[in-house]
């Protein structure tokens, strides 16, 4: 096994394609051949060097998940062997090995492909975590997720049915998405760009409003986040896509009495992201693996074309999840 590997390194002038060393597995790690791995939106910003969390350095492999076959074991990785097929979570995907936890892996479903499983691992804990943990979902609950045709937003929809919600809504400014929400668990698509949106929802839901959102826009739509949200329900901001800033009316924060719960990955401990594997493995995996969790992958590009990846993303013309094939 040769000692280098070929990876897309951040740099100042943006990602570059190069041999680095290959890394070494610790004793709780595996060393995974890399096959494919898949796109996020984070990966936008780390192109240049900005970290994300303790991912993206300059110099360092991007990517953010992957899937692959175990190579190499540590001394303590069991109960993992070589050979397995295994998809994660984890730093330095967009290479052609990685290094893996053994409690922060998942294994890959029989007949689910590298390409398909690159595309689960963030979308699966992040919104379990969001929706079951933080969300505190009950059964028969109405819920929004704001931002649902990203491959996150897709994944919510089905894990918020199949968790059991009532009424799942899904909003996309696009017309061609909206129409597509229904396929993915959404009983009702809204444009956030319309004046009354809101009012939508809160037609839907007996004029009460959801009882909880999944927020992965923020920015502008904070305000009428909390009108869309019924008194005493909860909203989970798990991204910023429309901004990081946006004004908020804490009179009406407070009159609704809504419970809003910022999360990320970044600022987690490892024993916080094992638990939160576990608890991904144990309520979706056994979906994953019947064929009730799908997400679309909309093209895959060779490890040599991940700059027309990273465009195509930062023109926003994918619907699902952008793959690179690694090997």
């Amino acid at each position: 096994m040769s000692l280098t590997m070929r990876a897309i390194v951040s740099s100042p002038d943006g990602p570059v394609l190069k041999d680095i060393p290959r890394p070494s597995p610790g004793s709780e790690e595996v060393l995974v051949r890399v096959r494919a791995s898949a796109l996020n939106r984070a990966d936008l910003s780390m192109l240049k060097g900005a970290p994300h969390g303790r991912v993206g350095e300059v110099g360092a492999p991007l990517g953010l998940e992957w899937a692959g076959e175990i190579v190499e074991m540590g001394a303590t990785a069991g109960p993992w062997k070589v050979g397995d097929r295994v998809m994660a979570a984890s730093g330095g995907a967009f290479s052609e090995y990685a290094v893996g936890h053994a409690r922060r892996m998942y294994a890959i479903p029989d007949g689910l492909s590298f390409e398909q499983a690159a595309t689960f691992p963030v979308a699966l804990q992040t919104m379990h975590d969001a929706i079951a943990t933080n969300g505190e979902l009950a059964a028969d609950q109405s819920v929004l997720i704001q931002g649902a045709s990203s491959g996150v937003g897709l994944m919510g929809m089905q894990v918020a049915k199949f968790l059991g919600a009532g009424l799942v809504i899904g909003s996309s400014t696009s017309l061609e998405r909206r129409a597509q929400l229904g396929q993915f668990g959404a009983d009702l698509a809204v444009d956030t760009s319309a004046p009354d949106w809101v009012a939508h929802v809160v037609e839907a839901t007996g004029g009460k409003g959801v009882d909880l959102l999944i927020d992965q826009v923020a920015g502008p739509l904070m305000t009428d986040n909390l009108r869309a949200t019924r008194i005493g329900g909860r909203i989970v901001n798990v991204g910023r896509l429309g901004g990081n800033k946006g004004e908020l009316d804490f009179d009406l924060h407070a009159l609704r009495r809504i419970t809003y719960v910022g999360v990320t990955f970044r600022t987690r401990s490892a024993a916080e992201v094992e638990q939160i594997n576990a608890l991904t493995t144990a309520a979706l995996m056994p979906a994953l693996a019947k064929g009730l969790l799908r997400l679309p992958v909309d093209k895959v590009y060779p490890l040599e074309q991940a700059n027309d990846a990273f465009e195509r993303m930062k023109r926003n013309a994918h619907f699902g999840k952008i793959v690179l094939a690694c090997g």
